[in-house]
């Protein structure tokens, strides 16, 4: 199972390319593409980045809606229609288009933060209001994490 773990900030060159942090690249050797798939949030200004194997996950998870459902379609043009697929080139980097770079407002450097089995890409100065915001968020509404299920 992939798990992307701490936060990385490396730096946006005028092209866009961005070097992906070695930890994540070492948690995607083994999937069937060599690279990264990345969307535009749909609650934050910054993007989802996922591994091959669990963009297939989340394909999965829309066969529980009905096939032309008003839900499946939304869900499915807003993942999979905004979806790009990048390649890592010999130095691990991949090359962001610039309508992404533009949505998360990245300028200069893109932080990379680990969600577990995903991660996001930030502005590094507007993800640090984020991470005030989220451990709020976590110790006024007393949030935890669910138990486990018993072995």
């Amino acid at each position: 199972m992939t798990l992307f773990l701490s936060t990385h900030i490396n730096k946006v060159d005028k092209k866009g390319r961005v070097s992906v942090p070695a930890q994540f690249r070492d948690q995607l050797v083994g999937e069937n593409f060599q690279g990264v798939v990345l969307f535009r949030s749909n609650t934050q200004p910054a993007l989802e980045g996922f591994a091959w194997s669990y963009m297939q996950e989340i394909s999965r998870r829309l066969e529980n809606f009905d096939l032309f459902s008003p839900e499946q379609d939304d869900l499915a043009m807003t993942v999979f229609g905004d979806s790009v697929q990048l390649s890592f080139d010999g130095e691990g980097r991949i090359v962001l288009p610039m309508d992404l770079v533009e949505f998360a407002g990245l300028a200069e450097r893109a932080a990379f933060v680990g969600l577990g089995n995903k991660f996001q890409i930030w502005d590094a100065d507007i993800l640090a209001k984020r991470r005030e915001e989220a451990r709020r968020n976590v110790r006024d509404k007393g949030l935890t994490l669910p138990k486990g299920e018993a072995a």
